[in-house]
């Protein structure tokens, strides 16, 4: 009587829990913020607003005939009045509509251009002519010595947002061709946008819906492009692949589950079962706050393929239902033994993807041992009985558990060392069009091919000593070869954006902070609590194309502010990235050998046979050796890879447990073993024929993982006969 109320209050929460995906829709995201945590940018977050600010995203402006863009003015006047109305929504017609995204700002060269003119009295938007703001001329133009400080902003604004190829006139006359009487000329140029959000995550999604509004209502074409726009085009490769593959994984489970079984009823409550799992899962996820990116996706075939263990083992092994009980419990706990590690990974991506997997299989055992099991007996073929008989095999076989175990091992010894820093590269096919366009804008604008290392530093917005500290950290930094910088020929400017460093001595962080308008990336650099502040941030610009000096930067910066006795810490995409790849190749084999000792304990407490754990444990650790190698091998190893390691070694565990039961093997359990491993393969199989590379590549490895687990585990299986063999004979 107990078994069945728990069975009902099991299916009414379940059920309950399904229900919430109706109230709370999952929206998965896709961008740096869901694969790795940095506790920098989430600092400058938090300490300027608490507001969700996306990174800098990037539109290209065209003029629809294709022609000259900055050096018309009546372009760039209506350029301007675009942007002034996109910030106050006054024109329908260019307005951002959105609901949940707003607008937080905008950084074009042409309104930095008309604040350099209007910092000498000069109206950029009332001109009729160029020579109206041009003349008197400006000596040495707005890179001078003379130059204002809105001057250097803008010249600043017109290296990064024009391309390098472009005659920049009046921005920097020494450059060859360019003339103090000219303004800048370009047929294209970017414009910086920041978008902002209630929400946890912000929708990239809306600046292309705003993009192509413009295109339709202006004369201008506009196109989002940058590396931030990748990642939306990653998520959308993502969601038309998912929306392809888990409709025919369910198809191709429900023709192995009938062929296999013969049985349309049972086909159609495993189906049931799976489903119920799926979606009780990520309504209780959603009912919580969870944050599903496209990644966590990945799981939803994975905890089908192991959904379907139970029919197979209850419905055709030879087993009596308290063996088959204590074998899936096993197989549970020595999965999510391996598969939790990745709930601790410093990668935020892993840990995610490492929740919903070992709920999911926990969920999947939960249905099968309380809501299916009776009725999974009860669909039983009736010729499943125990046999007693022994199978004969030759005695050299016993051979193939050992040299299966030095093959996979061997697998990992070829295999090449270290791990890609993350990239874009890995979340895009190889060849897609969106590199070629990538590569374009990098050879034609210097923001293209930089990425933005963020440093914060602890100060106190009211101390002289702290500003000169800071102003001496700036321009130390300066200096580092990583730093992208502007070569006039003349002067050299690195992009190191913070505070201004022409303060007097006797200034505070506040008070120069407040005299100024701010750089290009950050228009105010201050951290503040309770309107106090409390740090600075200084972005820099560092080469986007190498990774390994990214690494060396953080190191650097590192070590000065140590030697500079300055508290503060070093961020962003490419310093922290890397970090974490670098972290992974340290530790990526300790995680295979840890992931084996929490295979080891789990299986030694629940089966109180030591042999028997360390027979599982010793093969999870060879596959996921393998594993790891074949990675490497295939595609590159990767701080994303881990999971999948993980996870086949999840799969291994399960296969072994089964195998290193203390029982006679019977053609009925090898049937039920393959029919489940079959199943896992076929799954993750058509997983492999995605496009989105992440998908693809854990759908390869993952059946090749799930056909090695078997292969060892038939091996394991056959010195149990042997040494039952060697027993009887005594």
């Amino acid at each position: 009587m107990v078994a069945v109320n728990f069975r009902h209050v099991l299916l009414v929460i379940m059920l309950v829990c399904s229900g919430m995906l109706l109230v709370f829709p999952v929206e998965p995201t896709m961008n740096t913020n869901v694969l790795f945590e940095d506790p920098v940018k989430e600092r400058i977050k938090n300490e300027r607003g608490g507001i969700a600010h996306s990174s800098e995203l990037i539109l290209l402006f065209r003029h629809d005939d294709g022609n000259e863009l900055t050096n018309n003015l009546s372009r760039v006047q209506s350029l301007i009045q675009l942007e002034i109305e996109a910030m106050d929504g006054s024109n329908s017609s260019t307005s951002f509509d959105s609901e949940e995204v707003r607008l937080n700002r905008i950084e074009s060269p042409l309104m930095r251009w008309s604040d350099a003119f209007a910092s000498r009295n000069r109206s950029l938007e009332n001109a009729t002519r160029w020579v109206d703001v041009l003349q008197p001329t400006i000596d040495g133009g707005w890179c001078g010595e003379d130059a204002t400080d809105k001057e250097k902003t803008a010249f600043e604004a017109s290296m990064l947002m024009l391309p390098q190829d472009s005659n920049y006139g009046v921005a920097c006359p020494s450059f060859s061709g360019a003339s103090v009487n000219q303004p800048p000329a370009a047929n294209e140029l970017l414009w910086l946008i920041w978008l902002e959000s209630d929400n946890k995550e912000t929708d990239w999604g809306e600046l292309s819906i705003w993009a192509d509004k413009i295109s339709e209502e202006t004369e201008f074409e506009v196109t989002p492009v940058g590396m931030n726009m990748l990642f939306q085009k990653s998520k959308e490769m993502a969601e038309n692949d998912f929306q392809v593959i888990l409709p025919m994984t369910l198809i191709l489970l429900s023709l192995i589950l009938f062929f296999w079984m013969r049985d349309f009823l049972l086909t159609a409550v495993t189906l049931g079962g799976v489903a119920l799992v799926i979606c009780s899962e990520i309504g209780f996820l959603s009912l919580i706050g969870f944050d599903f990116s496209i990644i966590d996706a990945i799981a939803i075939p994975i905890i089908m393929g192991v959904a379907v263990d139970g029919v197979f083992w209850y419905c055709k092994s030879s087993r009596n239902k308290e063996e088959v009980r204590n074998m899936l419990f096993i197989a549970m706990v020595t999965t999510i033994a391996a598969v939790s590690l990745a709930i601790f990974s410093p990668i935020l991506a892993n840990r995610s993807i490492g929740l919903v997997m070992a709920i999911g299989i926990f969920l999947d055992w939960l249905v099968t041992r309380f809501l299916l099991e009776e009725f999974y007996l009860s669909r039983r073929s009736p010729n499943n009985s125990i046999s007693s008989k022994s199978t004969k095999i030759h005695p050299s076989l016993s051979w193939c558990w050992p040299v299966s175990l030095l093959i996979l091992a061997s697998i990992a010894v070829i295999a090449p060392a270290g791990v890609e820093v993350f990239d874009i590269q890995q979340l895009l096919p190889e060849g897609d069009p969106g590199f070629e366009e990538m590569d374009e804008l990098q050879t034609k604008y210097m923001l293209a091919t930089s990425t933005t290392a963020w440093i914060v530093v602890d100060v106190e917005g009211d101390s002289t000593e702290d500003y000169q500290l800071v102003r001496d950290l700036q321009q130390q930094l300066g200096q580092h070869p990583s730093v992208i910088s502007f070569d006039t020929g003349l002067i050299e400017t690195p992009m190191v954006m913070g505070i201004p460093n022409d303060g007097g001595t006797e200034v505070t962080i506040d008070q120069i902070v407040e005299m100024s308008s701010g750089t290009i990336i950050l228009d105010d650099a201050r951290l503040q609590r309770n309107g106090v502040t409390t740090g600075i941030s200084i972005a820099v610009l560092i080469d986007v194309q190498n990774a390994e000096a990214g690494l060396i930067f953080t190191d650097d910066v590192a070590k000065l502010m140590n030697q500079m006795e300055i508290q503060g810490d070093i961020g962003g995409e490419l310093p922290t990235g890397g970090g974490l790849a670098r972290s992974f190749e340290e530790n990526r084999m300790n995680q295979i050998l840890l992931a084996g000792l929490a295979i080891f304990v789990a299986s030694i407490f629940v089966t109180r046979a030591p042999s028997r754990a360390a027979r599982i444990a010793i093969g999870t650790i060879a596959i996921g050796l393998a594993v790891d190698g074949l990675a490497s091998l295939f595609g590159g190893r990767s701080i994303n890879t881990a999971p999948t390691v993980l996870l086949g070694m999840g799969f291994a565990a399960d296969y072994l447990s089964h195998a290193s039961a203390e029982h006679l093997p019977t053609k009925n359990d090898t049937a039920a073993r393959w029919g489940a491993g079959i199943t896992s393969i076929s799954i993750f199989f058509l997983l492999g024929f995605a496009t989105w590379p992440l998908a693809k590549d854990s759908g390869q490895l993952l059946s090749i993982s799930v056909l090695m687990s078997i292969i060892l585990a038939t091996f394991l299986s056959l010195t149990h006969i042997l040494k039952i063999e060697h027993n009887e004979e005594e």
